[in-house]
């Protein structure tokens, strides 16, 4: 359905494309919500808040790029909201990486500068990796290779770049919280 013609009839107040977007969007969001904060109810809390603010406020929403970006945005801000509300800073943006690369799209919803920050950050925790996988792993995070242009650049198959892929992720995923607790420890 066309951008527009949602948010029209979100701001008409129609319940059942409301209804429509909240079943599309929810469960990945409330996935995105728990990549900032490691809880699943508080996560799926920020996420009924976002639908809450987005049915209270249709009326007056400006999207630019698509409701999903918009949507993801929105629990971004909330995430990093309720994580200051607790004194829980976010310095180095691990947290922000943690959500990329979980985040299967590129929704720009950061900016190029943060971007940068937390490609600084991937390549810290990147160093650690096989020589392998940190190579399947920069072409397509700092190169920007599609699967099947790792795969042929490197001579493999697609799935063993997905299999490396999803390794790092892993990995990544492991390290993030145990970087976290250091951090917190000097607070």
């Amino acid at each position: 359905m066309d951008i527009n013609i949602v948010l029209e009839e979100l701001q008409n107040q129609n319940k059942t494309v409301y209804k429509n977007v909240f079943n599309h969007f929810y469960k990945g969001l409330v996935v995105y919500a728990n990549n900032f904060l490691f809880d699943q109810q508080t996560s799926e809390d920020v996420v009924q808040e976002v639908f809450i603010s987005l049915w209270e406020n249709a009326k007056n929403i400006e999207i630019k790029t698509s409701l999903k970006a918009y949507l993801y945005a929105m629990v971004r801000n909330k995430c990093l909201n309720y994580l200051k509300s607790i004194k829980i800073t976010d310095d180095l943006n691990l947290i922000d990486l943690n959500s990329v690369l979980t985040l299967e799209d590129d929704l720009d919803i950061i900016s190029e500068e943060e971007k940068n920050i937390v490609y600084v950050q991937i390549l810290k925790v990147i160093e650690t990796f096989p020589e392998s996988m940190k190579q399947i792993f920069k072409l397509k995070f700092i190169e920007n290779y599609k699967y099947n242009e790792i795969a042929d650049e490197l001579d493999i198959s697609v799935n063993t770049v997905k299999t490396q892929l999803k390794r790092a992720r892993i990995r990544i995923n492991e390290a993030i919280p145990l970087l976290l607790l250091l951090f917190f420890d000097r607070l």
